[in-house]
């Protein structure tokens, strides 16, 4: 996949350690020294954020052609990571050493402006969580996160399990169990083994 110009792809490539990563596999732990940031070639990583008894929350994911940003300023300032990155489907990711995202933003407008645009958007998608939070529901809030992973499979059917979507929204497996079962009623979702179908448009 081309992200950049020619000179700035060759040094990407020459400068980076390719890897194919199952999905569920972590690629970065949260209170976790950062020495490289990832760039998807293929796939998705999900970014979640965890409190000091566990549980956890999604923050946002990162795409096909897009970095961590939160990697990315906890590297360059030598902090840990506040985060946890985990692949959410098999994905081909390149391994960027911070020390080489740091200097480019200095050498190349096109890496600078890559990274700004992905702060930008970071910042509206943790708006959004915020958002959904304080103010929605907790079933208006799975709805938005299933067609958020329907944006992210390409597919209105995708395999999740009940204790992985109440990870993802801070939650209870039991209480998700209860809420997808009232939502099949309602002929918004179907429901089968490990598996999701969402029935209304994204």
């Amino acid at each position: 996949m081309k992200l950049f110009g020619a000179v700035l792809e060759a040094e990407l490539y020459a400068s980076s350690l390719r890897k194919t990563l199952p999905a569920g596999a972590v690629v970065m732990q949260a209170n976790s020294y950062i020495r490289y940031i990832p760039v998807v070639l293929n796939g998705s990583l999900r970014v979640m954020r965890q409190d000091d008894e566990g549980k956890e929350i999604l923050l946002y994911y990162i795409k096909t052609g897009e970095s961590c940003i939160m990697s990315f300023l906890a590297g360059i300032h030598d902090d840990t990571s506040k985060v946890k990155l985990v692949v959410e489907e098999e994905s081909e990711v390149l391994m960027l050493p911070v020390a080489k995202a740091s200097e480019w933003i200095r050498i190349y407008p096109e890496w600078a402006d890559f990274i700004f645009k992905l702060y930008h958007k970071r910042f509206e998608e943790l708006l959004d969580v915020i958002n959904e939070v304080a103010f929605q529901k907790l079933d208006d809030r799975i709805i938005t996160l299933l067609k958020r992973k329907a944006a992210v499979y390409a597919s209105n059917e995708f395999t999740i399990t009940h204790q992985q979507l109440a990870e993802e929204l801070g939650t209870t497996r039991e209480v998700i169990s209860r809420l997808l079962k009232q939502m099949e009623q309602q002929q918004l979702i179907k429901l089968s083994r490990n598996k999701i179908i969402l029935c209304i448009p994204l």
